[in-house]
C-alpha cells in the first residue's frame, strides 16, 4: 500500500510521521488518528516488516483501532500507534530507543507511547529516559510495569460477560477455552483461566512459549497452529496477531464465543455479520483488550493496583451493554462497538466547537529521568 493523502483522509487520521535515525538504525512510523478525547496513547510495536508499505498499513490500521478502544473505555484519550521497522532479536538497542525518544518528546504530548508486541520494559526506561510522554515504564520509575496481566484480566472480564450472555452464567469453571498465543498476555489469561477452573486448548509457533505452558499448566493440551481452528470449544480466543477471522477459517469455528486479546481479529468487517449468522457471539477486541491501556492510562495521575483493577472490572459491564446495543439494533458487535465508540467522539466534538478561541486539551506529561 503506498501512502497518499486519500487513504488518511478516508481513515480520518490526523498526523502520520516517518522517523529515521541511520546512526543507530531507526526506521518507525508514528500514526495519530484522532485527539478529539484526548492526546493519543498507544503502543509501540517491533515488527521485521516486509517493507515500508506493510509497516505503514499496519501502523494506520492499528492507531485508529485505539482512538474505538479509548473511546469505548471511557477514556479521555485519542487514538495512536507506531511501529519499529526490525528484527527485534537483533536490532534493538539503547541508542535506537534513546533516538526514538527524542522524536516522541518533539511531539510535545500529541502521542504517548507505551509496550506492544515485541516491545519489553526496558526497551520503554530507555525510551523514557528522553522522554516525559511514556509509559508503562518500571514501577521503581513511578510506571505500572508490564501491561499484559492487566490486559489478560480485561480479556477474562470480556469472557464472563459472554458467558453470561450465552450460558446465563459468567464463570467459566468447566468451560474449554482454546487459545491461539501463549505469548505475553496469552500466558496471562492462560493462568486466569486455569485459577478459574477453565479446560484449555492451546497453540503458539514459539518453542519457548509452548515450554512454558508445558512446565506451567501441564494440564492444558496442545495442537498444531493450523489444528486450533477446528477443536470443540465453547470458547475461541485468538491472542496472537490479527485477522485470524477470515474466509479460509470461520467455518471451521466450532465454538459459542469468540474472545481473544489479539487486536483486529476479524480480517473484515463482514465477518462480524457472519459470526453473528452462525450464532457465534463476538465479544469486541478492542474493548476487551483495553486493560493494558487502561492500566497504563492512570500513570499521570499516580498508578496503583487496585485502581487499575477497579478500572478494568468495569469492561464487563461495558461488554454486555454493547450486546444489548446490537441486540436492540439488530447489527454485529463489531458494528455495536463502533457505533458506542463514534457516538461518544461525536458528542465531544461538537462541545470542543461551542466555545471562543481554543483551550486544547491537558497534554499529561512527567518529569522524565534525563532532566532530572
Amino acid at each position: 500500500m503506498a501512502f497518499s493523502f486519500e487513504k488518511l483522509y478516508s481513515m480520518g487520521h490526523e498526523e502520520v510521521i516517518f522517523l529515521s535515525d541511520p546512526s543507530c538504525g531507526l526506521k518507525a512510523i508514528i500514526a495519530i488518528h484522532d485527539t478529539t478525547l484526548g492526546p493519543a496513547l498507544g503502543g509501540t510495536r517491533m515488527w521485521p516488516y516486509a517493507n515500508e508499505e506493510e509497516a505503514l498499513e499496519d501502523v494506520l490500521r492499528l492507531s485508529k483501532g485505539m482512538t474505538y478502544k479509548a473511546a469505548v473505555s471511557g477514556l479521555n484519550l485519542g487514538g495512536g500507534k507506531a511501529v519499529i521497522i526490525g528484527d527485534p532479536k537483533i536490532d534493538k538497542s539503547e541508542a535506537l530507543f534513546r533516538s526514538y525518544g527524542r522524536y516522541i518528546e518533539s511531539l510535545n504530548g500529541r502521542y504517548i507511547t507505551a509496550e506492544d508486541v515485541n516491545i519489553t520494559v526496558e526497551d520503554i526506561e530507555h525510551t523514557y529516559t528522553e522522554t516525559s510522554f511514556a509509559v508503562g515504564v518500571a514501577k521503581i520509575h513511578g510506571g505500572s510495569g508490564n501491561p499484559a496481566p492487566y490486559t489478560a484480566l480485561g480479556v477474562f472480564r470480556g469472557m464472563e460477560a459472554s458467558c453470561t450472555k450465552v450460558f446465563g452464567d459468567r464463570s467459566l469453571r468447566g468451560k474449554t477455552v482454546a487459545l491461539q498465543g501463549v505469548g505475553s498476555v496469552g500466558f496471562e489469561l492462560a493462568k486466569i483461566l486455569d485459577r478459574s477452573g477453565a479446560n484449555i486448548i492451546f497453540t503458539d509457533i514459539g518453542e519457548r512459549n509452548i515450554e512454558r505452558m508445558k512446565e506451567e499448566i501441564p494440564q492444558a493440551k496442545f495442537v498444531g497452529a493450523n489444528d486450533i481452528f477446528d477443536v470443540d470449544c465453547d470458547i475461541y480466543a485468538p491472542c496472537a496477531l490479527g485477522a485470524s477471522i477470515n474466509d479460509e477459517t470461520i467455518g471451521r469455528l466450532k465454538c459459542k464465543i469468540v474472545n481473544g486479546a489479539a487486536n483486529n481479529q476479524l480480517k473484515e468487517d463482514r465477518h462480524g455479520q457472519e459470526l453473528k449468522d452462525r450464532g457465534i457471539l463476538y465479544a469486541p477486541d478492542y474493548l476487551i483488550n483495553a486493560g493494558g491501556l487502561m492500566n497504563v492510562s492512570i500513570e499521570f495521575e499516580g498508578w496503583n493496583d487496585s485502581k487499575s483493577r477497579r478500572m478494568i472490572d468495569t469492561i464487563y459491564d461495558t461488554t454486555l451493554k454493547i450486546f444489548s446495543i446490537s441486540d436492540e439494533e439488530n447489527i454485529p458487535v463489531n458494528k455495536a462497538a463502533d457505533t458506542l465508540a463514534e457516538r461518544r467522539i461525536r458528542s465531544i466534538r461538537k462541545i470542543s466547537k461551542s466555545y471562543l478561541g481554543n483551550v486544547g486539551h491537558r497534554f499529561p506529561g512527567r518529569k522524565n529521568r534525563h532532566a532530572q
